[in-house]
């Protein structure tokens, strides 16, 4: 025969079952969706830094794309 408080226990241990099961859920999609944004970051459309296009002038007079006055007036036209 069994007592009224086994159906409270039974009742409890199977309600901390769900809680933790949530628990789990939860840190495992908060992982998840951390590391798909991290991915995304990485791998997405990049935003320019203020001084990747100095950069990209000074690897294009590197290359002799422009001349040195060119790159002094579009440096210019940045700043």
């Amino acid at each position: 025969m069994m007592m009224p408080w086994q159906f409270v226990n039974h009742g409890l241990g199977f309600g901390m079952m769900g809680l933790f099961g949530m628990i789990f859920f939860a840190f495992f999609a908060v992982v998840g969706v951390s590391l798909l944004r991290r991915l995304w970051r990485t791998s997405g459309p990049n935003v320019l830094s203020s001084s990747e296009p100095l950069n990209i002038l000074k690897i294009r007079l590197a290359r002799g794309e422009i001349t040195p006055d060119e790159y002094e007036e579009l440096r210019a036209h940045l700043q």
